[in-house]
């Protein structure tokens, strides 16, 4: 097996989400540079015919909603049937918009949760049969740094499907395994895509949440030079990590993603533990009551 989990000598395959702007289109043109083979989806596949036309017969562009199984099915079938496998499956297809909880309207919150979660599901079980036959193959799962820390007031639809998706790829990584497929989940923080441009729609923000969800939607807008993270080269740090031998099972990406896992992590780890005595004493055999902390 090679380091990207491809069996024989053959250049990997990659199946990417949602490949026609910003993480998606940097991958696979990633991909591309290093030699790999690429089908690239997307709602529109005349966009990736433009983008990508020039690496010839190594991109296969297909028409993909994330959000229809019977479409991810075809779409894999059609990956296989021309490039015999799929080593690399990279779920990226995503999008973000801002309300209140209070006022959010339903139709929008569950929309948001269809693509951001459930697309990751319908493309992630349609491919499983191929990557499980293959007995090799690496998952690859676009969250955010959000999806492990949480708490950003606007985005409660897209934070809890990432959330999801991490719980979903924990479990997906511990089943797999026998199967010789890796796991490996991608947290940015801020990058220079148009996720809080064009893709994100605002919608009307109260005053009584201007101080939360109003300075969340001032603070993603408000650096002129807008947000730190090179897509570039986060494309090709994945596209390195996965031609390895061993992939972390997560990868925060960007300076805030790297600070901000580290911070929360330490943060749970001494509140796990200045609670530790209270935790274990629900159990019958252990002292109870104890002092609360």
């Amino acid at each position: 097996m090679n380091g990207t989990g491809t069996t024989g000598g053959g250049r990997p395959v990659w199946f990417i989400t949602g490949s026609s702007r910003g993480f998606g289109r940097a991958l696979a043109t990633a991909a591309l540079e290093a030699g790999d083979l690429v089908v690239a989806t997307a709602r529109r596949p005349e966009v990736l015919t433009e983008t990508l036309g020039a690496y010839g017969e190594r991109v296969l562009p297909l028409a993909l909603d994330v959000t229809d199984p019977r479409a991810a099915r075809r779409a894999v079938d059609a990956a296989v049937t021309r490039f015999g496998r799929i080593d690399v499956l990279v779920n990226n297809a995503g999008y973000a918009n801002v309300s209140p909880i209070e006022t959010a309207d339903d139709a929008d919150f569950r929309a948001q949760f269809e693509t951001n979660f459930w697309g990751v599901y319908n493309v992630t079980k349609a491919a499983l049969p191929t990557l499980r036959h293959q007995g090799a193959g690496t998952v690859v799962q676009f969250s955010s740094i959000g999806g492990r820390v949480g708490g950003s007031p606007g985005i409660a639809s897209y934070q809890a499907a990432k959330f999801a998706v991490d719980g979903f790829s924990r479990v997906l990584a511990a089943e797999t395994a026998p199967f010789g497929v890796r796991v490996m989940v991608v947290e940015p923080s801020g990058f220079a895509t148009d996720w809080a441009g064009s893709s994100m729609t605002v919608h009307d923000i109260p005053q009584a949440y201007d101080a939360t969800v109003g300075e969340m939607n001032r603070r993603v807008r408000r650096s002129a030079d807008g947000a730190a993270g090179d897509p570039r080269r986060a494309a090709e740090i994945i596209v390195r990590t996965v031609h390895r031998d061993e992939v972390p099972a997560h990868l925060p990406l960007g300076v805030n993603a790297a600070t901000m896992a580290l911070d929360h992590s330490r943060h749970q780890t001494a509140e796990a533990a200045a609670w530790e005595r209270v935790s274990r004493s629900a159990d019958f055999d252990e002292p109870y009551p104890v002092a609360l902390p």
